[in-house]
């Protein structure tokens, strides 16, 4: 809950923060946003991940300072994850033998922290790093209000996703009275991609295709088109919701290769559309509109199983 999380900075002194590898820019703009707080309160503090950092992040304040990491000791009062469904998605290994404290706004999160901190009405858990601030009394600098504001803006879809409510709006007004600048992060976001982004894109959007239904939208990616791409992590983001821009379609699953019959599985919607529930049926979970899962097997196989899934899930929504 929050009044742990206060409690816990109050008394303690030095903090590691992480979140899931390749992470997004809620995860990396939150952890950021974290950083700079407990920094303005005296703290020690550093961000920590498995990999490196998309370059879209890249320019937010404090993001060269981010270490890639394998493994922690027992150096810190605590590690902050976020925006973690379980303790294995940092990809660090000693976390298990920390006091962690978990920070998410997705419901499907597992309890695993010492502390846990779940808001679910939350649009990404920049607000929810904001809503820390307030409530320790901290000030909102131009650090935070960036890389909040960062986070805000990619969780939502630059305010577009069912997630934005009045409360993100205001939020985001604040921190850009902060020193947030809009247009700037909005370049670095969305118009600052390598050309590799563009050929995979290339590749990606000539597997689209419909089920008879003409609601479900299948996209693929092979390992092959990533590697003649010269694609790296990060350069897909965003190409699940390209089919979503279709009035018909009301889902779409984006499957991506990462090894022999193993799979990563995008799915989103429109509206009352609850895809947390089909990913959660895999092993998965996330938002309504937008969910993950791993699976394993034959291609065409869990393509039609998903496929049947989110049928299952338009029909159930009264849209058919």
């Amino acid at each position: 809950m929050l009044s742990q999380v206060v409690e816990l900075i109050e008394n303690k002194n030095v903090f590691a923060i992480t979140t899931h590898i390749k992470p997004d820019g809620d995860g990396v703009g939150s952890s950021l946003g974290l950083c700079w707080l407990l920094r303005s309160l005296g703290k020690e503090a550093e961000v920590i991940v498995h990999g490196d950092v998309p370059p879209a992040y890249r320019s937010l304040p404090g993001a060269d300072e981010i270490r890639d990491v394998r493994y922690v000791n027992g150096k810190y009062d605590a590690v902050f994850v976020i925006e973690c469904s379980d303790l294995s998605r940092p990809g660090i290994d000693g976390l298990e033998n920390q006091f962690t404290v978990n920070i998410d706004h997705h419901a499907t999160s597992e309890h695993f922290g010492t502390i846990n901190w779940i808001d679910s009405t939350a649009s990404a858990v920049g607000e929810m790093i904001y809503n820390l601030c307030k409530a320790i009394g901290g000030r909102i600098t131009k650090e935070i209000a960036e890389c909040v504001y960062l986070a805000l803006v990619t969780d939502t879809g630059s305010f577009h996703f069912p997630n934005t409510s009045d409360r993100t709006l205001k939020v985001a007004s604040e921190l850009i009275k902060a020193g947030a600048r809009p247009a700037k992060i909005g370049e670095a976001v969305y118009n600052n991609y390598p050309w590799s982004r563009i050929e995979l894109m290339r590749q990606v959007l000539g597997t689209v295709k419909r089920d008879e239904t003409g609601r479900i939208a299948m996209m693929r990616q092979t390992l092959a088109m990533r590697e003649s791409a010269e694609a790296i992590d990060g350069d897909n983001n965003g190409f699940v919701n390209i089919p979503l821009a279709a009035k018909d379609v009301q889902a779409v699953v984006y499957m991506r290769e990462i090894g022999p019959d193993q799979f990563r599985a995008s799915l989103r919607s429109k509206g009352d559309i609850n895809v947390a529930k089909v990913a959660e049926k895999f092993g998965g979970g996330g938002h309504k509109n937008a969910s993950g899962l791993s699976i394993h097997g034959n291609w065409d196989e869990k393509e039609r199983e998903i496929v049947a899934a989110l049928f299952e899930a338009i029909e159930l929504n009264g849209s058919l």
